[in-house]
């Protein structure tokens, strides 16, 4: 009976702590062939933009986190890429990637996370 009575209190608990905590995920991607797609060409710093927007809105700005899963670039210049999340809100954020020097980028792609 006590073992039963704790199980329980741990099960409430549980449930009512993950009624507090808001968890938002999803997937991004860019690659040639997109309207202004640039990753691929020319020399110099080149970025792309993707706009994420919640499902529903947090009720405080959250924390973003972001991570690449796949990649395809020249074999014939150095990968050089960085991911970042931009203009945070409540109601969702911008995923800025960029390359630079002689990089060229034809796609890439990963996971977003964000919770209060």
């Amino acid at each position: 009976m006590r073992s039963l009575f704790f199980f329980a209190a741990v099960i409430t608990l549980l449930i009512s702590i993950s009624g507090f905590a808001q968890i938002k995920s999803g997937t991004w991607s860019v690659r040639e062939g997109q309207a202004g797609y640039n990753l691929h060409t020319n020399q110099g710093e080149r970025a792309m933009t993707v706009s994420v927007k919640f499902p529903t809105s947090f009720e405080n700005k959250p924390k973003v986190a972001l991570s690449v899963t796949q990649i395809d670039a020249d074999k014939n210049a150095n990968q050089r890429y960085n991911v970042e999340a931009i203009s945070i809100s409540r109601d969702g954020f911008t995923i800025k990637i960029r390359t630079w020097a002689d990089s060229k980028v034809f796609s890439i792609s990963g996971y977003w996370i964000a919770h209060e």
